[in-house]
């Protein structure tokens, strides 16, 4: 049996613990998806058509709304026994992991754009929203489980105190 970490969650061992974890992971990123096109949907195309002539500033709104969503759900729920005892710093590490997952969908429309000629909308969209958001998402989850969320055990284990300085010089 996993031991309970110092928030009384016991860090997951094995397959099927893995693959909760993942699922998780995966409705997260549901939810975060449905927030940031609907608010980017709302805030361009709603009622008042509130950020009609900005809409790069009303995805940028959208996509840090999500961002925030997700971070709030997979620190949380996703990996709730990995929590990190300083939530700013994990907040700001999730961020650059989030701006590499941008990276990653830009760059691989980016790619079949410039260097592979596919301009239509269908190439556009296999290589950003397919291609793209797919090697990202993947990224995403290796950097949250192994950089971002790795608290839990370790933040239970006693810090080594350094000697105290003796009075005696030797």
């Amino acid at each position: 049996m996993p031991a309970p970490t110092p928030r009384g969650v016991a860090r997951p061992t094995g397959v099927l613990a893995w693959c909760a974890e993942l699922a998780r992971f995966g409705a997260v990123g549901a939810l975060a998806y449905v927030v940031d096109t609907g608010a980017f949907n709302l805030l361009v195309y709603g009622p008042g058509r509130l950020m009609a002539p900005h809409p790069v500033s009303a995805k940028i709104t959208s996509a840090v709304l999500a961002t925030l969503v997700a971070w709030v759900g997979n620190r949380y729920w996703t990996f709730r026994h990995a929590r990190r005892s300083e939530p700013g710093r994990e907040l700001a590490m999730f961020l650059l992991v989030n701006v590499g997952g941008i990276v990653i969908a830009a760059g691989t429309l980016w790619f079949s754009r410039y260097v592979l000629g596919y301009t239509s909308q269908l190439a556009d969209n296999i290589s950003a929203n397919i291609i793209g958001v797919g090697l990202g998402t993947l990224f995403r989850y290796l950097c949250y489980r192994f950089v971002v969320f790795t608290g839990g055990d370790d933040d239970a284990r006693p810090r080594p105190t350094p000697p105290a300085a003796s009075p005696h010089r030797g």
